[in-house]
C-alpha cells in the first residue's frame, strides 16, 4: 500500500518519514523531490505528473509485498485523482502540519535565507489550503483541478462530501512537539492503516473509485 505524509514545507514530514522508518518493518521510505526539482518557474503539471511516478513505484513495490511510504507536498485529492491511482490495493494520507510562526523559523534555519517574505507567506497559505482540503473535500477544488494535468481523474472524489469514510485525512501538528513524540504518533497511524489494510477495513482498500 501507500501510505503518505503530505503538507507544506517546514511543517516536518522528510524529518518524520526517516524517524519512523525503523518502526515500520516491511516498508521503504522515499521523499517526493529526491528525484530532483526543476529550476523556477516550476512546469505546470510537473507535481501532477510526478505523483503518478511515485505511484507507479508503488506499484512496482505492491509486488514485491512492500509498502511505501512517500513525504511530499500532494494532497490526498492529488493522490486519489492520478491515474494509476485506483490499482493501489490501499491509499493513506496524513497531513503533516505545524503553526505559520514555527513553520517560518524552521525554514528560515534551514534554507539560510533563501525565502523572501512573499515566499513565505506562499508557505503558509499552502498550508492553511491543505488543512481545509484535509476536512472537507469541497473546499476550494479549484486550487488543484484548475490548469492540471489533462490525465488527472479529479471526477472520483469531487462529489464527496466530508463525512465519505473514503475521505480520511487525520492532521498531525508538529508545533512545539519533540520530534520522537510527533514520530511515534505518525509510526502509529501508519501501523493501524496497514492492519486496516490486512483485515480488508481500509476505506481506500482495492475497488475504492469504483463506490460511486
Amino acid at each position: 500500500m501507500l501510505l503518505v505524509l503530505t503538507g507544506s514545507s517546514g511543517a516536518g514530514k522528510t524529518t518524520l518519514s526517516c524517524a519512523v522508518a525503523d518502526l515500520l518493518p516491511g516498508a521503504v521510505v522515499h521523499e517526493f523531490d529526491e528525484i530532483g526539482v526543476p529550476d523556477p518557474p516550476i512546469p505546470p503539471h510537473w507535481r501532477n505528473e510526478m505523483t503518478e511516478h511515485w505511484i507507479q513505484r508503488a506499484l512496482e513495490y505492491q509486488e514485491r509485498g512492500t509498502d511505501l511510504v512517500l513525504s511530499g507536498n500532494s494532497p490526498l485529492g492529488e493522490i486519489l485523482a492520478a491515474p494509476s491511482a485506483p490499482l493501489l490495493d490501499g491509499i493513506a494520507v496524513c497531513l503533516i502540519d505545524v503553526a505559520d510562526r514555527e513553520r517560518r523559523e524552521r525554514l528560515a534555519a534551514r534554507d539560510a535565507g533563501r525565502w523572501d517574505e512573499a515566499a513565505l507567506d506562499a508557505f503558509c497559505g499552502w498550508a492553511a489550503w491543505h488543512r481545509e482540503h484535509a476536512r472537507d473535500p469541497r473546499y476550494r477544488p479549484d486550487v488543484i483541478v484548475e490548469g492540471s494535468w489533462p490525465e488527472m481523474a479529479w471526477q472520483r472524489w469531487t462529489g464527496w462530501a466530508s463525512d465519505d469514510p473514503r475521505w480520511e485525512s487525520p492532521v498531525f501538528d508538529t508545533t512545539g512537539r519533540p520530534l520522537a513524540e510527533s514520530a511515534g504518533a505518525v509510526a502509529r497511524w501508519a501501523a493501524e492503516r496497514r492492519a486496516a489494510h490486512r483485515e480488508g477495513r481500509l476505506a481506500l482498500g482495492r475497488g475504492w473509485a469504483e463506490q460511486g
